[in-house]
């Protein structure tokens, strides 16, 4: 590799923090949209970030549940692995399905990210804490704790299906699905 494409290379490595590093979405996608490891890309504009990380990858887990969250304090609470926590809370806005106590859970047990298809509170606090969050928003009431939630199961939400195993990238330009890994 000639010293300009290893500069440019370098450039392009996004360091999330000092053990972690993958390329920018934008790249992600330049070299594999077309590829037959085809991306899935989540809808534009829906989900805002929180955490001290905008950049996080890792494998798929994933949690359904609405407006309860007993099953995503369950899952953050084991060790992550360096796993994303996709949760779909049906899109709901009328509670939040995290907190700033289960975010520091998934801080401590290892998890890189969480994704979730509903609200965060304690935003203030999670944007402190060295984890990738993405959510619909912030709500200030907490979830129910009636219904447990299930865990590993497909999920779907914004345009795209998250299995467990697959992997996920997140960064500021967005959210992407892969079947496999697809960083260096």
């Amino acid at each position: 590799m000639s010293r300009l494409a290893s500069t440019v290379s370098a450039i392009k490595v996004i360091r999330m923090n000092s053990s972690t590093a993958i390329p920018s979405l934008a790249d992600l996608c330049d070299d594999h949209i077309s590829s037959p490891q085809r991306l899935s890309v989540i809808e534009p504009g829906l989900f805002s970030t929180y955490g001290k990380l905008p950049r996080f990858h890792g494998q798929i887990e994933t949690v359904r549940c609405f407006e309860s969250n007993p099953m995503v304090r369950t899952v953050l609470s084991s060790p992550g692995k360096n796993r994303v926590l996709v949760v779909d809370g049906g899109g709901s806005k009328r509670v939040a399905i995290l907190g700033d106590q289960i975010a520091k859970l998934a801080v401590d047990n290892c998890w890189a990210g969480v994704i979730v298809n509903g609200c965060i509170r304690d935003s203030a606090i999670i944007n402190g804490l060295n984890i990738g969050v993405k959510a619909l928003g912030t709500h200030p009431v907490k979830s129910l704790k009636t219904h447990p939630g299930e865990r590993g199961v497909p999920v779907n939400f914004a345009g795209v299906e998250f299995v467990p195993g697959q992997w996920v990238y997140s960064d500021e330009d967005g959210i992407v699905v892969s079947n496999e890994a697809i960083h260096e």
